[in-house]
Parts: C-alpha cells; sequence; structure tokens
C-alpha cells in the first residue's frame, strides 16, 4: 500500500512538474502578424486628354489643321496642300521608364503623293507660328525611349506634344498625273490616316 501511494506521489509529481514545465516553455511561443505596404508604380497614360491605361484598345478622333492656301478653299485637299495634326502625350502619372511607338499608315494607297513627311516635338515655350525644329520622317513609326530618373527627388514626366506634317506633293519626282488628281476631286474620296500608338514599360 505504501508503494503504492509513493508510486501515485510520485506520478502527480511528475504531471504537475510536466504541466509548470510546459506552461514555462509556452511562454517563448508568440505569434504574430505583419503587413507590408508598398505602392506599386503609377502608370496612367492620356492621349489628346483621353485616359488610354484602362483600355486595351482605344479609338481617338484627331482633327487635322489643313493650312490656309489663298488658292485653295478651307479645310480640304487639293495637290500642293499642307497641314499637320497634334498628338499630345500626358505621362505625368507614370513613375517608370516607358518606350512609346506612332505608327502611321495612309489609307487612301490610290493616292501616293499623300505624304506624311515630318514631326516635330514642340517646346514646352512654343508659341503658335513659330518656327520649329522638325525631323524628317523616312518610314511610317515614330519612336523614344523616355527614362525615368529615379535620383531626382519627386521626378515627374512633362506632357508634350507631337506635330506630325503631311502633304499632298505636286513638285519634281510626283507619282500622279494631273489627271489622276483630277479623278480625286471628282470623287467622294476622303483623306485618312491611321494612328496606331502603343506604349510599354522599358525595362
Amino acid at each position: 500500500m505504501i508503494k503504492k501511494l509513493k508510486f501515485i506521489l510520485l506520478f502527480l509529481s511528475l504531471a504537475i512538474c510536466l504541466c509548470l514545465m510546459s506552461n514555462t516553455y509556452s511562454r517563448y511561443v508568440a505569434d504574430t502578424k505583419g503587413s507590408i505596404d508598398v505602392l506599386f508604380a503609377k502608370w496612367q497614360i492620356l492621349v489628346n486628354s483621353h485616359d488610354i491605361t484602362n483600355n486595351t484598345n482605344s479609338t481617338i478622333t484627331i482633327v487635322p489643321v489643313i493650312e490656309e492656301n489663298d488658292h485653295i478653299a478651307s479645310n480640304v485637299m487639293a495637290p500642293t496642300s499642307k497641314g499637320y495634326f497634334d498628338i499630345e502625350i500626358d505621362p505625368t502619372n507614370v513613375d517608370v521608364s516607358f518606350r512609346y511607338a506612332i505608327n502611321l499608315e495612309m489609307e487612301n494607297e490610290n493616292i501616293p503623293d499623300l505624304l506624311i513627311t515630318k514631326y516635330a516635338i514642340l517646346p514646352d515655350s512654343y508659341v503658335e507660328g513659330a518656327s520649329l525644329d522638325t525631323t524628317n520622317l523616312t518610314g511610317t513609326v515614330i519612336t523614344n525611349t523616355l527614362v525615368f530618373d529615379k535620383n531626382t527627388p519627386s521626378f515627374k514626366f512633362n506632357a508634350f506634344t507631337i506635330r506630325i506634317f503631311f502633304e499632298w506633293y505636286n513638285g519634281d519626282g510626283r507619282t500622279m498625273t494631273d489627271e489622276e488628281d483630277t479623278e480625286i476631286g471628282a470623287s467622294d474620296e476622303t483623306f485618312k490616316i491611321n494612328t496606331n500608338i502603343s506604349f510599354e514599360q522599358y525595362l
């Protein structure tokens, strides 16, 4: 009986000791949760005041300006006519380097003398009518890469305007004859330039 009692006491002592040890060790177990808040880089681009960021494809109507000519009615094209249209790009809400590409396509294939000739990036201080530094356009794509300057505090891209010039060429080496020019003038055909503008992050 005494042995049995000793065994029970020993068992109880061992159980109490294990419980105390368990509680002691449990104080060193901790559970916590943390959160990391990091802002995503901004990516919002406006083209001619239209937000194109959330759309895979956006369609924007761009109104051209036909230069005044004393011998041609206003806002129509004829041989020797010249004009331009502006593409305004606003990347002030972009936080990454990016590349843009402007693909230009003349829809009037039967009027080969209608040409996209050159383009210019308008200076911030540009006054309408002032001379511009233009770049001749030999292909159909205007492209450039803008690099984000992370070393400049509060760096922001500036909005800018690309002016694209076109003309109905009528000088030496022209492709069309006077008769073909006349046929176009007698038709109901309109002058169309398709412009596809794409933007992608530069890595």
